[in-house]
C-alpha cells in the first residue's frame, strides 16, 4: 500500500533517540532485536534484579557472571541468571577489574530496563 508523506508518522519500531550532543542513546524497545546477538553480556543474581529493574547501577555483590574479555565501557546486555534479558548497561570495569574490586563497588551502569515500560508508559515511543 502507498502512503501519503504528510500522513506518514513513524514506522517500525523505535531503536532509540539521537541527543543533543548527537550521541545515540538506546531505547528498552530495542532489547528483544538485540539481546540474542549480544557479543557482551552480564548476569545479575535474582537479588539485585529488582534492583536493577529501578534503574540502580549493578554492584558488584549483585554480579552472577560476566563474559569474558569484557573492556572498560564496552556495552553489555544485562540477563537474569534464568537468561531473561533484563536491560542494557555499560561496563564499569573490565572482567580481569571485577575479579580485584570490592562487593559495594559499581560493575554496570544503568542505561536502559524493562522496568522502563511502566515506569514510563506514557513518554515511551
Amino acid at each position: 500500500a502507498s502512503i501519503p508523506r504528510d500522513s506518514l508518522v513513524a514506522l517500525g519500531t523505535c531503536f532509540g533517540k539521537f541527543t543533543k550532543s548527537q550521541k545515540f542513546r538506546l531505547s528498552i524497545t530495542a532489547l528483544d532485536f538485540l539481546a540474542p546477538y549480544a557479543k557482551y553480556k552480564v548476569w545479575v543474581k535474582p537479588g539485585s534484579e529488582q534492583s536493577f529493574l529501578y534503574g540502580n547501577h549493578v554492584l558488584k555483590s549483585g554480579l552472577g557472571r560476566i563474559t569474558e574479555n569484557t573492556a572498560q565501557y564496552q556495552g553489555v546486555v544485562v540477563y537474569s541468571m534464568a537468561d531473561v534479558p533484563l536491560g542494557f548497561g555499560v561496563a564499569a570495569k573490565s572482567t580481569q577489574d571485577c575479579r580485584k574490586v570490592d562487593p559495594m563497588a559499581i560493575v554496570v551502569f544503568h542505561q536502559a530496563d524493562v522496568g522502563e515500560y511502566v515506569r514510563n508508559e506514557d513518554t515511551l515511543t
